[in-house]
């Protein structure tokens, strides 16, 4: 069975495998490569603002009766406003995780990631590539560490320079303020 997921390089299909035939683990563990374009059915619904192609790579095996264990890896780009300035900015994601993949019994659904159907013939490993991709993107991206933002007050973007809004008096002082304006009267 080709998947969907094949991609082709000066048209030679790649190593590109996210479903493994169980069969292949009779001789033990399967490596696993792929390339999934931005665009791929599998990111369908999720905004991750995708900037390239995720690359995925890992190592499955079999750990016992309907068991199944992967370690993969993924490394993207994703395109997000500064959390701070609103710039453009990509933002380069990675994530190295393990899923087990096992035939449910009751008493064990807690420690399993992935429940297989009884009699499998192959594990499709593009649900933990979407999990762990949907886990790894940050919620709040900055375009640089010391980046200043925008001003409060007008909006204008404080890397380029000072606004001219005058500064905000510190609050806590504003009883002393008033006290001081009530001598003067």
């Amino acid at each position: 069975m080709t998947s969907p997921c094949l991609k082709r390089d000066n048209g030679l299909a790649s190593l590109a495998m996210l479903r493994v035939d169980l069969r292949e683990l009779a001789s033990g563990p399967v490596d696993t490569q792929a390339e999934l374009a931005a665009d791929d059915p599998l990111f369908e619904g999720l905004a991750l603002g995708l900037a390239g192609p995720v690359r995925v790579g890992g190592r499955l095996q079999a750990t016992g009766e309907g068991r199944f264990y992967w370690h993969g890896s993924l490394a993207t780009l994703i395109g997000r406003e500064c959390g701070r300035c609103l710039q453009s900015v990509t933002v380069p994601v990675t994530a190295d995780f393990g899923a087990l993949f096992a035939e449910v019994v009751e008493a064990e659904e807690d420690a399993v990631s992935y429940a297989l159907p009884a009699n499998s013939t192959e594990v499709d490993l593009r649900p933990a590539v979407r999990e762990e991709l949907v886990l790894a993107v940050p919620e709040f991206v900055v375009c640089r560490p010391e980046c200043r933002g925008l001003c409060p007050r007008c909006g204008k973007d404080l890397n380029a320079g000072p606004c001219g809004c005058p500064p905000e008096p510190d609050q806590r002082w504003r009883a002393l303020a008033d006290l001081k304006a009530k001598l003067r009267d």
